[in-house]
């Protein structure tokens, strides 16, 4: 009798759509993410933009991961802005990491921006997908999907379709269709604010666009100026940065000036602060 008491329990959590039985009827362009900037980025240096792995990341909730690439010798790297500053290793170890992850949680839809500063070939991303095996879960769309007909978080699970992937410049869905381009379904607010209010909620990219077509992604991580141009991560305000008020005011602001909540909230340091029950508040 004990044992049965506990079945309804069990079965509510292995139905659960990202942790939450309430996000599975929702269609993923109504669901509020919570971000990890830079998330190969792992360590305490300038450099650095996360403290835990990305394993952790996600253990914590973390369900939206950013990442940058470079060019090393003809290789995709995790490199912050040049290998020589910062190199955290190959593309193909950062994806088996997530592979490793989604097999043994098949209730998580993921989402992964990649940025492509060097113009890399983007069939080269395809074969490190493969050599993982994380392509088995990409989500394939055979059109640009607009933003109310995106299928519910239960629609991906059940296709089998968990990861969505985007890329900030320089892919092409005509030879990896998988791979798709962020600012056709996404613009940002500017990214290195210094000002600790963040007092805006502006579009910085793509320009010109119909800010009614498109989610939108908040870039809610401070900065520091050392001097003109140059600018490193805030760790010490990261408390604060990351805290439910700093997150929620931007999150006002940009309701009041868009009249929707951000899709996305992308923070540095997402284990410190309250990352995860600012996702939980939107999405109630």
């Amino acid at each position: 009798m004990r044992a049965a008491r506990f079945l309804p329990v069990f079965a509510a959590i292995a139905a659960a759509c990202n942790g939450n039985d309430a996000l599975c009827g929702k269609k993923y362009s109504d669901v509020t993410f919570v971000g990890s900037h830079n998330s190969a980025f792992v360590g305490i240096t300038p450099a650095h933009n996360q403290y835990v792995s990305v394993t952790d990341q996600l253990n914590l909730g973390v369900r939206f991961l950013q990442a940058q690439t470079q060019n090393k010798n003809g290789q995709i790297q995790m490199c912050h802005t040049t290998c020589a500053l910062l190199d955290s290793g190959s593309l193909s170890k950062y994806l088996g990491e997530i592979n490793t992850w989604m097999e043994a949680h098949p209730r998580d839809v993921v989402t992964l921006l990649l940025t492509n500063i060097d113009a890399m070939p983007i069939t080269q991303f395809a074969d490190a997908f493969k050599s993982t095996g994380l392509d088995k879960y990409v989500f394939r769309p055979k059109e640009k999907v607009a933003i109310d007909q995106w299928p519910t978080l239960q629609k991906l699970i059940d296709g089998g379709t968990r990861l969505i992937v985007f890329m900030d410049y320089h892919s092409d869905t005509s030879k990896v269709d998988y791979i798709l381009d962020e600012f056709q379904y996404y613009w940002e607010t500017p990214f290195g604010e210094t000002n600790a209010d963040f007092p805006k909620c502006n579009i910085d990219r793509p320009q010109g666009v119909d800010p009614n077509d498109y989610m939108y992604l908040v870039n809610h991580f401070l900065n520091i100026e050392l001097f003109a141009g140059i600018k490193i991560p805030d760790q010490f305000n990261a408390p604060k940065t990351n805290s439910l008020q700093s997150i929620d005011k931007q999150v006002n602001l940009c309701r009041g000036t868009w009249g929707r909540t951000p899709n996305v909230i992308l923070l540095d340091w997402i284990n410190i602060g309250e990352a995860i029950k600012a996702q939980n508040q939107y999405n109630a």
